[in-house]
């Protein structure tokens, strides 16, 4: 909980409770107390705003959450309310150089101090050289910078008090045209005068505040066009496995949401097969606390991207084969992967760990914004409106999608399917405390999903492909949760697996919404496809 104090005010910011007592939260309550006097103010997201109260007097806060049965309090944190003063630091995110310029990503500090964020002042700093911009929103572009100086940028924000303190500084190396050596010419589509864009992303208005917490992007590793672009040639070159048959994109096809349409894929060898189903990879970068494989195994993104490459059945490039070290040795007798490390990291040295950076980078850079569902509700969005508007009806869906929406994102316990306690829009990656979905009797693993984002054309589904059809994946919850010790206490009613009992006709009407969520433009934009030429 963050507090933060206004004008007779106090803002309280707050993330939802790991557990929900088996029953989705109706709403939330914050109270301030000071002198035996309390008020309150109540949402149903974070912040609320609590009011009427009087400057310069210490305040204790607390939020409690609200459900079906009863009312859970927070610990309680003070602060004082008092006239606005300039805002918190914002932090900066990923500095991309251009030609004279550079493009600085940022988010906004919770702490606005009391008083709306009105705009951001960018600075970079080289010696005695010096150029700003000012903008309403991240990323801001700072012109008339001098190409081949290190320049220390640095982000404030401003509201009507004033600018407040500057973010932490990131170094940044504007450049001008670098020819594009011939090797990399030869073997891929990459211009370095001409790269596709991955850092600066435009996300609609309700990929705000509420959904930034949930992005497992690490502070040394934010998005830039140069390493995503390596990250991109990594991610579909054949030659990476030990026969040159295999890459990532072969068995996360951008087609199939970066998914497999067989059970199991293919290893390097023709003849054997992985024992999971590939995951789907779009909105990779909204799941917290960024765990991956089905069983997260692999602490991040980072981590997991390496581990295919080293599978003895998968990449081939297992101890017998030599390693990393005979993958990489392999790497430098190329004649464009050391150019490509040299204008991504400004060495030609290939590591693991710099493999690990640019694939990560690519992956978090499929944001999934596209689908018909995010066109709907880009048109009824309101941040202020109780639950965001998502329970209200999208103009472009049919009646039975609409009705498919209505169930997915009502609880149980009031006619719905409650798939949103789990899957929260609009990332509709997984909630970070979800436990394992009953598939067998007796489970003890705890598996993650990925997000639902694409799974029309990403099937099979779950961690062993049993599901080929939308169909029997809302079937399994509506009626095929199993007891065991690692079921999510959201899928039980009373302490058994809950049976959702809907009709054929709401069925299909689940079934539907979720083909809404399939986004084409992901599916089709060529700065994720293959940039190989050979």
């Amino acid at each position: 909980m963050a507090l933060d104090s206004g004008n007779t005010a106090i803002k309280v910011h707050f993330t939802p409770p790991a557990a929900t007592g088996g029953s989705s939260i109706s709403s939330y309550t914050a109270s301030c107390t000071a002198g035996g006097v309390t008020r309150t103010g109540i949402g149903s997201t974070s912040p609320i705003d609590v009011t009427g109260l009087t400057n310069g007097t210490a305040y204790s806060c607390s939020i409690a959450a609200t459900n079906a049965t009863g009312t859970s309090p927070s610990s309680a944190t003070s602060a004082t309310p008092n006239l606005p003063v300039a805002p918190a630091a914002p932090t900066i995110g990923a500095a991309t150089p251009a030609d004279k310029s550079a493009s600085i990503a940022f988010t906004a500090a919770l702490i606005t101090g009391g008083s709306p964020i009105t705009g951001y002042s960018v600075t970079c700093v080289s010696g005695t050289l010096s150029a700003s911009a000012t903008g309403s929103a991240s990323p801001a572009m700072v012109t008339g910078l001098s190409n081949g100086l290190t320049y220390r940028c640095s982000v404030r924000a401003i509201n009507v008090v004033g600018t407040g303190a500057a973010s932490a500084g990131v170094n940044v190396v504007p450049n001008g045209a670098v020819a594009t050596p011939a090797g990399v010419a030869e073997f891929t589509t990459i211009d370095f005068n001409a790269l596709d864009n991955f850092a600066s992303i435009a996300l609609p208005a309700y990929y705000d505040g509420t959904v930034t917490p949930d992005d497992n992007t690490p502070n040394n590793n934010a998005i830039n066009n140069r390493t995503a672009s390596l990250g991109r040639v990594l991610f579909n070159d054949r030659r990476l496995s030990v026969n040159d048959t295999i890459s990532c994109a072969s068995c996360h096809r951008q087609a199939n949401g970066f998914s497999d349409p067989r059970q199991f894929s293919t290893g390097f060898s023709g003849t054997a097969f992985t024992t999971a189903h590939a995951m789907r990879l779009g909105n990779i970068s909204y799941y917290r606390p960024g765990t991956m494989f089905w069983d997260k195994r692999a602490a991040s993104v980072e981590i997991q991207a390496t581990q295919p490459i080293q599978n003895a059945i998968e990449m081939g490039w297992d101890t017998a084969a030599g390693g990393m070290a005979a993958l990489i040795t392999k790497m430098n007798a190329t004649t464009y992967y050391p150019d490509l490390f040299n204008f991504a990291f400004g060495s030609p040295t290939i590591t693991e760990a710099r493999i690990q950076l640019a694939l990560a980078q690519f992956q978090r850079a499929m944001v999934s914004t596209g689908s018909k569902w995010d066109t709907g509700y880009a048109t009824v969005f309101d941040a202020t409106a109780p639950n965001r508007n998502l329970g209200a009806d999208l103009p472009n869906f049919t009646a039975q999608e609409n009705r498919g929406r209505t169930l997915y994102f009502t609880p149980p316990n009031q006619g719905g399917a409650g798939c949103a306690a789990c899957h929260s829009a609009p990332t509709f990656a997984l909630a970070p405390n979800s436990l394992s979905n009953g598939l067998d009797a007796g489970e003890t693993r705890i598996f993650k999903s990925p997000s639902l984002k694409n799974m029309g054309v990403g099937g099979p589904f779950m961690h062993d492909g049993r599901f080929t059809t939308l169909e029997q994946v809302v079937e399994h919850y509506n009626g095929g949760v199993q007891a065991g010790p690692a079921v999510d206490n959201r899928l039980l009613r009373n302490g058994v697996p809950q049976r959702l009992n809907l009709s054929v006709a709401d069925k299909a009407a689940l079934a539907a919404f979720l083909r809404t969520l399939d986004d084409t433009a992901l599916l089709t934009n060529p700065k994720f496809s293959s940039p190989m030429r050979k």
